[in-house]
Parts: structure tokens; C-alpha cells; sequence
């Protein structure tokens, strides 16, 4: 797609701005000011994943991994990405083992265990926990299930190991898809 129609326009409405911005109302600004973090806000997962500090960890194993070239492309995925936090509660052997470039194969594994191919919002997720009886099962682009319960009004997803993650932030938008930050490290078995 080409896009030099915006970067023009945006670099004429910069050029522009010292210039005028006395001349903008408050309204005027405001809508200038959200046209223009438009411009600049990350659009594909890799760069979602990137632009949030929280998600530091998730970003630099996706990029090891490899898979972050799939993530990028136009196909739509949903992402559960787990924050830093979460993988520093893992055991440091096993996350620095993982960074190891003898197990790049196990790194995307486990990267790939957080993939979902198709974009599923939280409301999608509830509806198949409640279409299935309380219980849905998620196929992740690893060959694994992951499996969706509701706590109260929190979706919480389990691995075939028995280890739980909480959704603690939904539905964060991407071009190319979902992506849902949760509080712990989803495994395959």
C-alpha cells in the first residue's frame, strides 16, 4: 500500500503548525493532535508487542524465535502475550535456556503455544466458554489446546500442564489481529 499521500499531509500539518497553531481552537488542536498520533501508532503485533515496555520479554522471545516474521505478515492471529513479570516468576534457567540458540526449537514452541491463528476478542473467547459449557478449548499454532474458563467475570486460560494465566488486559488491537496481555507463561506440554 502506498502511504505517501499521509506522510505528506502529516509533514505539511507539522510544517504548518508553528505557524498557525495560535490560530487553532482548542476543538481544532485536539483533533490535530489525535490525527496525528494515528500517524505514528504501531499497527502489526510485532510492533504492538514492541511500543509496550511491559511486554519486553514476549517481544525479544518472538524475535528470537522467528516467529515474529508470521506476526508481521497480513494473516489475522490472536496473541497471548505474557508480561514480564510473568516470565521472571519462571525459573531463570529455564528462561535463559530458552534463549539459547541450541533451543531455538523449543523457543518456538513456545512462542507458537501462545498463537491462535484468527483473531478471537474476549467476547469471542466467552462465547465459546459458555457455548461449550463453561469450558472451551483453544487450538494454538504449536498443535496445542489451550483451555478457557471463566473465573467471575475473568477469562482464565490453562495449558496442558495445569498452569493458569488470567487475561489482565483484552482485546489490544492490531492490523493483523488480537492480542490479550495475561498474568502468567502459557507452556506446551
Amino acid at each position: 500500500m502506498f502511504e505517501a499521500p499521509k506522510i505528506i499531509l502529516a509533514s505539511t500539518l507539522l510544517a504548518m503548525l508553528p505557524a498557525c497553531s495560535s490560530e487553532l481552537s482548542k476543538e481544532e488542536q485536539e483533533i490535530l493532535d489525535a490525527r496525528l498520533a494515528d500517524e505514528t501508532k504501531p499497527t502489526n503485533m510485532i510492533a504492538v508487542l514492541q511500543a509496550n515496555p511491559d511486554l519486553s520479554t514476549a517481544s525479544t522471545l518472538v524475535g528470537l524465535s522467528g516467529v515474529g516474521a508470521e506476526l508481521s505478515d497480513d494473516g489475522t492471529f490472536t496473541v497471548f502475550a505474557a508480561t514480564n513479570e510473568a516470565y521472571n516468576k519462571l525459573d531463570s534457567e529455564l528462561l535463559s535456556g530458552l534463549m539459547h540458540s541450541d533451543n531455538k526449537d523449543e523457543l518456538v514452541k513456545v512462542t507458537k503455544f501462545g498463537l491462535v491463528d484468527g483473531s478471537m476478542t474476549a467476547a469471542d473467547i466467552s462465547k465459546a466458554i459458555k457455548d461449550g459449557g463453561g469450558t472451551a478449548s483453544i487450538a494454538t499454532l504449536q498443535g496445542g489446546m489451550i483451555k478457557a474458563t471463566m473465573d467471575g467475570d475473568k477469562i482464565v486460560l490453562e495449558d496442558g500442564a495445569g498452569n493458569k494465566a488470567n487475561i489482565v488486559e483484552a482485546d489490544v488491537e492490531a492490523t493483523n489481529g488480537t492480542i490479550h496481555i495475561i498474568d502468567a507463561v502459557l507452556m506446551p506440554e
